[in-house]
């Protein structure tokens, strides 16, 4: 089960491989399948992320996976109805600290992708020309087995970005809001923005 999830978890950290500009005129399925597909290569390419070294597959998530998301977005969702109570300070400490979670959990798990041999199938989604949400359907095949992992993309004025993942049923955002709301019950959002924190800081 842990291998599995570390693998699904790689397969959303490997979101990014164009610039912003690309993905703006790209389709969905494609959005999801260059940004997989090249960020994979890209690490298995680099001698450090090959060999285990956790900073440069970090800074391979900063730079390619989170300018291919609607971060805040996520962290709204995440947040629930608490995001529109909190002061733009807070917002702001908001969304830093939970990307810094976000980045070093997928970069924590693309690690244990960098030496398997790991394919990728994207099914094109119907897409009307008015839509503005979509799923994408993708596989992750391995020697243990044919893996699904469903992306959800929204369009915005810059194309069509990540926002969320369903793997094993669960959409992961949804999961973050179901803890997050636990801390905002017992300290509000400066309870979570200290939760986010002193968690991230044990992490360094």
């Amino acid at each position: 089960m842990k291998r599995y999830l570390s693998i699904c978890f790689a397969f959303l950290a490997a979101s990014l491989f164009h610039s912003g500009e690309a993905f703006a005129q790209a389709s969905p399925d494609s959005v999801v399948k260059t940004a997989v597909e090249g960020t994979v290569n890209a690490m298995k390419a680099d001698p450090q992320a090959r060999g285990g070294d956790m900073a440069k597959i970090t800074q391979l998530v900063e730079t390619r996976f989170v300018p291919a998301t609607d971060f805040e977005r996520m962290t709204r969702i995440a947040v629930g109805k608490a995001w529109s109570t909190a002061t733009p300070e807070q917002q702001k400490q908001l969304y830093e600290q939970f990307q810094k979670l976000f980045v070093r959990t997928y970069a924590s798990s693309l690690a244990q992708l960098r030496d398997q041999d790991v394919k990728f199938v994207f099914d094109t989604p119907k897409v009307d020309a008015n839509a503005k949400d979509v799923v994408v359907e993708s596989h992750v095949i391995s020697t243990g087995g044919d893996n699904p992992v469903r992306y959800r993309l929204a369009k915005g004025a810059q194309g069509w970005k990540i926002y969320d993942i369903d793997m094993m049923g669960a959409w992961l955002v949804q999961v973050y809001q179901q803890q997050f709301a636990g801390q905002l019950s017992k300290g509000g959002v400066d309870g979570l923005i200290k939760f986010l924190t002193e968690h991230n800081a044990r992490s360094e």
